[in-house]
């Protein structure tokens, strides 16, 4: 798994460690990301320049995207100059990104007729999961294709589980994001509470992140927030999209969920407030502006 070549587009708040990881064990990398400054610090580490996703891609083993928004994600992989116009192709696209399960259901498709396994690998665990490589990372794909990719996985992830065949993974992180989403709201608001009646939020947090109430959230953006640490480690903008995927998946299937209606609603009020490039822990500060200030 060492002698491995792997294309690696994107170097966000995410990608840049994500990548480094598979630098560090070994494997050859080419980079390819929108502002090359961004990968600069892989670069000076021994990865090498492409000019376009293509070119990534091209006599790699595997290829690995990890980008924005849907949109950008199609034009990786499915627009003129994407890994699947590569002459030596790839065997494996493993896509990263969150974006919607369809898009991961044609892009396996297409892939399918170039003779490429595609992965759909969405994770979560945000900025310091990607550091620490301890991300969740939800699969969906053919089983040979999984088993292929799975070693490279476990260089960024913690927990890897393969769901099902192309865009199960998807369906998870959108499940993922559900979850967050509620959760957000509710820890936005309990450390509010708590500001608002005279306690010290660091200790509350000590009581209460080891309870029932505890979660990820609580314990890892909980203390951002009292710190007034406001730095993405996942972008609002991004979050919002995600919201926006998992809510047009369930209208599809016919399902209404208020507290996931909610969440967008108020994320959308955290965007109008200009905190997009933000942490998804921004949702404090609209709240304390809803509520007369901090």
């Amino acid at each position: 798994m060492s002698q491995l070549t792997i294309g690696w587009i994107g170097c966000g708040v995410m990608g840049s460690s994500m990548a480094g990881h598979l630098l560090r064990h070994g494997h050859a990398l080419t980079v390819h990301t929108r502002t090359r400054a961004r990968a600069e610090a892989l670069l000076a580490d021994g990865a090498r320049w492409a000019d376009d996703p293509r070119e990534a891609a091209e006599g790699a083993d595997v290829v690995c995207s990890i980008v924005g928004y849907p949109d950008d994600v199609r034009a990786v992989h499915l627009g003129p100059g994407g890994t699947l116009e590569a002459k030596r192709s790839p065997r494996v696209i493993v896509d990263l990104t969150t974006s919607p399960p369809s898009l991961a259901e044609e892009i396996a498709g297409a892939a399918r007729t170039c003779g490429v396994g595609s992965v759909d690998a969405p994770v979560s665990g945000g900025d310091v999961g990607a550091r620490e490589a301890t991300l969740s990372i939800m699969v969906g794909g053919a089983v040979d294709d999984v088993a292929y990719v799975r070693p490279i996985l476990e260089k960024m992830g913690g927990r890897i589980v393969h769901q099902g065949g192309p865009g199960s993974g998807q369906h998870t992180k959108m499940v993922n994001q559900i979850l967050i989403a509620s959760t957000m709201m509710g820890v936005a608001e309990g450390l509010l509470y708590a500001s608002r009646a005279g306690l010290d939020a660091t200790r509350v947090i000590e009581s209460v992140g080891g309870g029932a109430a505890g979660s990820w959230t609580i314990n890892n953006l909980g203390p951002r927030m009292v710190r007034r640490d406001f730095e993405p480690g996942f972008y609002v903008e991004h979050f919002i999209k995600d919201l926006e995927i998992a809510l047009a998946e369930a209208e599809r299937m016919g399902l209404q969920l208020p507290g996931l209606a909610l969440a967008r609603r108020l994320y959308e009020a955290v965007r109008a407030d200009g905190h997009d490039r933000q942490g998804t822990q921004a949702l404090l500060l609209t709240l304390e502006a809803m509520n007369g200030g901090a």
